[in-house]
């Protein structure tokens, strides 16, 4: 009897679990990100590992690592899946009503607390079989390779300089500001610039590796330095903090007038002067011609537009 074609023993739900699996690095995290039983995870491994010959990924320490045939299938996997993807539904076009995409979404928490609110009930709305995935910018993060690779379509965030090798749209600037607690000696007295640079300041954890952000990279090219004496890597918990201490919170101004009211603290301008604090939104080249891509873009610049409106 002829052998079975390699060819003939691969479908796309195969490539997709394999991607998903390497992506991951855990079956368990891929079963969930598939919505699949972890035993169907299992045995589609198993056949992979089969046709491969190879184990794909195998145990190192705790964690789950890829083999480097595993590696070397990581893109060649997003490519058949993006491009299965853009065969039909770029053909018919985007109907956000019936299509069942799946949106995929970086986005920094230093945004707007109501954004990604707001943007996934619109999304719901008006695309409501589509699944959304909001994933977290952090140091671990490299969102440069999550959009080369599909696992994302667009990141939202704010940068000094915007990378050149991606498209680009701009959401809109924020003026830079201070949020202070009520008791902060500088409500009742100002600060001049030494006081501010010296003053107990609170900042992000890098959002990606290498980050400096926008406030100290600012100070950098005046040759300044602040005192940073607290870090996190919660950006929606720092205004809290801020309440109930003498931190100081130097971040936009739109960002900062969602707690005042809500929180004992108050708007301050620093004593430096400092260039707006642009928002953007970035995407692949992959993604520029696909029309899911196009509508979810437009989506983002809608929802950043109507913040802007709100009080």
């Amino acid at each position: 009897m002829k052998p079975q074609p390699l060819f003939d023993k691969i479908d796309l739900h195969l490539i997709k679990v394999l991607h998903t699996v390497l992506s991951e690095r855990s079956v368990s995290r891929a079963a969930i990100r598939l919505g699949m039983y972890q035993p169907a995870v299992s045995s589609a491994l198993k056949r992979l590992r089969d046709i491969s010959g190879d184990p794909l990924l195998v145990r190192s320490g705790a964690q789950m690592v890829p083999t480097e045939a595993g590696l070397r299938m990581l893109e060649p996997a997003a490519h058949i899946l993006r491009s299965a993807e853009t065969l039909f539904s770029d053909a018919r076009g985007f109907e956000p009503a019936t299509s069942e995409h799946t949106f995929s979404v970086a986005a920094s928490d230093y945004l707007d607390p109501l954004f990604l609110p707001q943007l996934v009930a619109r999304l719901k709305q008006l695309a409501p079989l589509c699944p959304i995935e909001i994933h977290s910018l952090s140091g671990q993060s490299d969102y440069r390779h999550q959009l080369a690779q599909g696992e994302v379509d667009v990141v939202i965030g704010n940068w000094p300089k915007p990378p050149q090798d991606l498209h680009l749209g701009r959401l809109f600037g924020d003026e830079v500001v201070c949020l202070v607690s009520h008791n902060h000696p500088a409500v009742r007295r100002g600060w001049t610039e030494a006081d501010w640079l010296n003053a107990e300041h609170v900042a992000p954890m890098p959002t990606h590796p290498g980050a400096r952000g926008v406030i100290d990279d600012h100070l950098d090219s005046l040759r300044l330095t602040r005192h940073i004496s607290s870090r996190c890597a919660h950006f929606g918990l720092i205004p809290g903090m801020v309440a109930s201490s003498l931190l100081v919170l130097t971040t936009g101004r739109q960002y900062c007038e969602r707690f005042v009211g809500q929180l004992p603290v108050t708007i301050l301008l620093p004593p430096i002067a400092f260039p707006r604090m642009m928002y953007y939104q970035l995407w692949h080249p992959r993604t520029q011609a696909s029309s899911a891509g196009r509508w979810l873009r437009e989506q983002i610049k809608s929802v950043a537009a109507s913040l802007r409106k709100q009080p």
